[in-house]
């Protein structure tokens, strides 16, 4: 394989993660869902909304209810992607220690990502058509599913009048955002960045699209089991939903305000295989190119990486593809984690989810389990976690892989 060598190291100003909002199959909130993860217990289940069928099984998020959290008049005016991400970035916001009320709007930014948008309206609305006409269709269908609407539902909410965005990189959607996001702060196009991913894309036409591409886990008799990432068994992914928002400051300011810094995110980087529509580069080329560039832009060399949080779908050919990449570009083998064994593939919010529990892993010095990873593939050398682990972690990654062939990847260094 050809490789592009890395850029030279430089190091950018210290960007802070000062808040973090979670809604995940784990739990509502940020403290329920590392709890889970950590505890390596497995979201999936049985889903009664969907056709009884042994690619049945998904990962919802457990007692979520938009009517509760947000009001029952707002609630029925917003799909479910954007009811979590305005959960997930209100709790951000506050453990940020910030004020809506108070802060400069206009240098507040929202960088969110999703995959689809609102398929479960758009489901529901093209039933009403078939059903009753065009005249019955809701007028709030394009608001409630334009995938845009994300962040600018967000911004409405928090009054957030800055750059606001919604970008569609697939399953690396909402890494991809959180990347963005940091760069706009670079540029000092804000002062504070609200970034992310969030999705709900568990629907009947959705799931069934999945399962014709043979991407789904079968294992519909042993739901706890049917998210197995690196496992010799694995069969396919599991489908989550939820949320993720991370609050970004540059350290300056974080520091002349008093906030804590969970971590701090020091590096991204971006990349495509352009090689296939659904499948990653046989060498993983992309992936390569864009774990080698995050850590030039940290800073950083691969021996300095001692958490990696893997996409780690649970899928045969994605599992083995990244953990080749690891192995060349980490040779010394820090502990790998797949949180995906206990929330499911939560898609364009993957990515923002991850990041948020790599953060954590950073600032409590834990890397949480892999759960349903019994046997190691024997083709898959990587050192994988398969129970919590405490561990000083001064330089974490998180992977983020997409259809389409796109990829991102984030560095995150402890304070």
């Amino acid at each position: 394989m050809k490789r592009s060598a890395a850029p030279a190291r430089r190091t950018a100003p210290g960007i802070a993660v000062t808040g973090i909002g979670l809604v995940t199959p784990g739990g509502i909130g940020t403290e329920a869902s590392w709890r889970a993860v950590c505890a390596g217990r497995p979201a999936a289940a049985l889903d009664p909304a969907l056709p009884p069928s042994d690619t049945g099984v998904t990962c919802r998020v457990p007692g979520f209810d938009g009517e509760a959290l947000l009001g029952g008049r707002k609630a029925h005016r917003l799909d479910r992607f954007t009811q979590f991400a305005l959960v997930a970035a209100t709790e951000a916001v506050a453990d940020a220690g910030l004020d809506p009320a108070s802060w400069d709007g206009a240098r507040v930014a929202v960088v969110l990502g999703c995959a689809d948008g609102g398929p479960e309206t758009v489901e529901a609305q093209h039933q009403v058509l078939l059903r009753h006409g065009p005249a019955r269709v809701s007028p709030l269908l394009l608001p409630m599913q334009l995938p845009n609407m994300l962040a600018g539902q967000t911004s409405i909410e928090l009054g957030a009048t800055g750059p606001n965005l919604v970008v569609a990189t697939a399953c690396a959607s909402g890494a991809t955002a959180i990347g963005i996001a940091r760069d706009l702060l670079l540029l000092d196009r804000c002062d504070i960045a609200l970034a992310g991913g969030s999705e709900a894309m568990i629907t009947p036409l959705v799931m069934a699209g999945f399962a014709q591409m043979g991407a789904l886990s079968r294992c519909a008799g042993d739901p706890a089991r049917a998210s197995r990432p690196f496992d010799i068994d694995r069969d396919g992914f599991v489908a989550g939903e939820g949320s993720g928002v991370l609050v970004l400051e540059r350290a300056r300011d974080a520091r002349a305000r008093g906030a804590r810094a969970h971590a701090l995110l020091a590096g991204h980087a971006l990349s495509a295989d352009a090689h296939h529509m659904t499948s990653p580069h046989p060498e993983g080329a992309g992936a390569e190119a864009a774990l080698r560039t995050a850590l030039a832009d940290a800073g950083a060399g691969p021996q300095d990486v001692r958490h990696v949080n893997a996409h780690g779908t649970s899928t045969r050919l994605n599992d083995l593809v990244e953990a080749q990449v690891l192995c060349r570009v980490l040779p010394h083998a820090p502990l790998v984690t797949s949180t995906k064994g206990v929330t499911g593939h939560l898609l364009g919010a993957a990515g923002a989810v991850e990041a948020a529990f790599t953060v954590l892993s950073v600032e409590h010095s834990l890397v949480p389990p892999t759960a349903g990873l019994a046997t190691l593939d024997p083709k898959i050398h990587i050192n994988a976690a398969t129970a919590s682990v405490p561990l000083d972690i001064p330089l974490a990654v998180s992977n983020s892989f997409g259809f389409g062939g796109q990829n991102a990847v984030l560095a995150f260094a402890a304070t």
